[in-house]
Parts: structure tokens; C-alpha cells; sequence
């Protein structure tokens, strides 16, 4: 059977993604996806909500940037608090059993920083009309504006699970007895799917799965099995790492600066490309994969952080937000490692799809790690 359609179809997903490195490889696209994160502490008939939202996506639906010098100043944001307010009202409502509250007062403004950057912290307080005992979040923030974000919202002392909120999708439930565990599949698939910089990682190591290190670099595996077992070598490798450490940075027990581990995972990407083009890290490449899914594992755990969890009311966010991420990765493992089985002993193969992929992932990866951390912006 003729392997030339199979060769033009791998061609044009490499052709995509060069694309997609020159046209959309900026730091926020490369890791951040948008997400707004809302507490609610219950007092009787009393409600507190607090919503953070992110600057980056109240810059782009309300124009903050005054100066159009491409950063937000405190005297920006304060300067239209009421539009944010405003905007904030519009895209949140909330009942209690049924029955709406009257609200009392506004907390002052003020920002919050998240592992995804700066947040503006908007803190309202209602009265109801009875001792509460759920609520009903209508949450339809940037509904029109960005079709992935999403809200992750928790009720404080509560022993239920959090929620991920789909702007425009029907009114869910806070109460102790969520369940939002299928929310936090779906959101750590958006994660994986949101992540440029995990996603480049994985497709380096696909594309010379199917390969095998001799004296002279790299040589087509002769079976199939060989490069299925190498495969699943490395895909279990990166998920056990990624998984401890996602785990402890989610729980708050390690907390390095974002910025070291967002600089990290690039020098990961870096490396793997690099050695995809000429092999130079020592011992089998499952050993490298793990060390560097303990890096990924602390850049996945930010949605979770952020949400303020503890003890037994993280499990089973963090179970499903992990198997999220897992249904995630088999899903580039399912899209790629069928062609390059098939085309791993093509001599377009060796000399141009994976020169060419490897070489375009180096070089955006060296710009993400100039830019993370020496704080530049080389893209646009």
C-alpha cells in the first residue's frame, strides 16, 4: 500500500504546526488558559462572593490599556473599577433556593495574583431572604468574547466538590453535595488542549518513538511492538511524574515561583527537541521523560491552586482534572504514533518531518525560555 497520502497528511500537520509556532506561540497561548475563579462563604442568610477575574481578560473586553504601552497599571484598573463591576454583574447571577438576594455592599478594589497572573478581586455582599442552604450560579463571563474560558467556583467550608462553570451553559448547583468531578475531566482535556508548550513536549517524543538510538543517532525501529512498548515506556514515565507533583503543588506543599517553572518547562521542550536532532542525553530516554514530567506536573496544578483546596475536598478534583490530562495526552498519543509507525523508515521522514517539526519546536522553545525568564517580549 502507498504510503505518499499518509506522507502528505503527516506534511500538512507539520505545515500547521509551524503555523501555529510563528502565528499563536506567545506565552499566553503557550500555557495560560482563561480562567476566573469565585468563592462563596454562606453566613445564615448572608452571602460574601468573591470573583477574581483575570487582567489579561478584562484588558481585552474593556480596552484597560489606556497608554497602549502593552502593560496595566494600578491607576488603569482602578480608573474603570465600575466597568469591571459592571461587566462582572452582567455575566454573574446567583440565587439562593430558589429566591434572589438584595445586595448590601461592595468590598473596595483591589487585585490578587493567581498562578496565571494578575487577577482583579471583586468582593460583593448579599442578604437573602433565609438561612441559605445552596445556590445557583448563572455564570455567563465572556460568553461572547472567548469560548474557552471557564469559571471554577467552590462554596468556602463546604465539604463538596467545586464546579467548572461553561459561560452560557444552564445554572449549576453549589452545595455540600456537588458533582463536579466529569467538570474537572473535561477541564484538565481543555488544559492539555489549551497547553502548547505540553502538547510540543509530547509530539517531540512521539516523533522518534518509533525510532531507536544506534552508534551512528537514530535508526527505524524493525517492528511495530518495539515502538508500541517505547511508547507506553514513555507516556507512563510522564504521567507518574507528572502526577506526583501536580498532586503536591495542587495541595499547596511545594510552591515554587511560576516563572521558574514556566522558564523550566521550556528548557524541557528545548532539550527534547534537541535531542530529537542529535542524541546527546545519557541512560534510556524513559528516564529523561520523568525527570522532566516532575516540572510539567507543578505548571498543570495551577487551576487547582488556585481554587484553595485542602485535605479530602482535593481528591476528586485533582483524580478527575488528572485523568483529564491523561484522556488529554492519549489523544495526541492516538492522533500522531499511527503515522509515524507507518512512515518511520521513509526517507521524508528522516530528513524532513522530523528535522523539520523538531527544529520549529527548538527554535519557539528558545524563545519561550528567553521571554519566561529574562521577562522579554520577543512575540507577538
Amino acid at each position: 500500500m502507498s504510503t505518499r497520502p499518509l506522507l502528505r497528511v503527516t506534511s500538512w500537520l507539520v505545515g500547521l504546526l509551524v503555523s501555529l509556532l510563528l502565528l499563536g506561540g506567545s506565552p499566553a497561548f503557550a500555557h495560560q488558559s482563561s480562567e476566573a475563579y469565585l468563592s462563596y462563604r454562606i453566613d445564615g442568610a448572608d452571602v460574601e462572593q468573591r470573583l477574581d477575574i483575570a487582567l489579561r481578560d478584562l484588558d481585552r473586553d474593556l480596552a484597560l490599556d489606556a497608554e497602549g504601552d502593552g502593560t496595566l497599571s494600578w491607576g488603569e484598573v482602578r480608573q474603570r473599577w465600575p466597568d469591571i463591576e459592571r461587566l462582572a454583574d452582567d455575566g454573574l447571577r446567583f440565587t439562593a433556593d430558589g429566591s434572589t438576594c438584595a445586595l448590601l455592599a461592595r468590598g473596595p478594589a483591589q487585585l490578587d495574583t493567581h498562578s496565571d497572573g494578575t487577577h482583579a478581586v471583586l468582593i460583593s455582599h448579599w442578604r437573602c431572604s433565609a438561612a441559605v442552604q445552596q445556590l445557583a450560579v448563572d455564570y455567563r463571563l465572556f460568553a461572547a468574547t472567548d469560548a474557552g474560558h471557564r469559571g471554577l467556583a467552590r462554596l468556602v467550608g463546604s465539604a463538596g466538590e467545586p464546579l467548572v462553570l461553561v459561560p452560557g451553559g444552564p445554572a449549576q448547583t453549589l452545595s455540600a453535595v456537588n458533582a463536579g468531578f466529569a467538570g474537572f475531566v473535561v477541564e484538565g482535556m481543555a488544559h492539555i488542549a489549551s497547553g502548547l508548550d505540553h502538547v510540543l513536549f509530547l509530539v517531540t517524543l512521539l516523533l522518534v518513538a518509533v525510532w531507536r538510538r544506534d552508534s551512528r543517532g537514530w535508526a527505524p525501529r524493525a517492528g511495530r511492538r518495539s515502538a508500541l512498548i517505547e511508547t507506553l515506556k514513555l507516556v507512563t514515565a510522564f504521567t507518574a511524574a507528572h502526577s506526583v507533583t501536580l498532586g503536591l503543588a495542587a495541595s499547596g506543599l511545594i510552591d515554587p515561583p511560576s516563572r521558574w517553572v514556566e522558564s523550566l518547562i521550556a528548557l524541557t521542550v528545548l532539550l527534547a527537541a534537541l535531542d530529537n536532532l542529535r542524541p546527546f542525553v545519557p541512560g534510556p530516554r524513559w528516564a529523561m521523560v520523568a525527570v522532566f514530567g516532575l516540572v510539567h506536573g507543578v505548571g498543570f496544578a495551577g487551576p487547582l491552586k488556585d481554587l484553595g483546596l485542602r485535605g479530602s475536598e482535593l481528591l476528586l478534583p485533582l483524580l478527575g482534572f488528572n485523568l483529564g490530562v491523561e484522556l488529554g495526552q492519549l489523544a495526541v498519543v492516538a492522533l500522531l504514533l499511527p503515522l509515524a509507525l507507518v512512515l518511520r523508515a521513509r526517507v521524508a521522514y528522516r530528513r524532513w518531518i522530523v528535522p523539520g517539526g523538531s527544529g520549529a519546536i527548538a527554535a519557539l522553545a528558545t524563545l519561550w525560555l528567553a521571554e519566561r525568564s529574562l521577562a522579554l517580549n520577543l512575540l507577538p
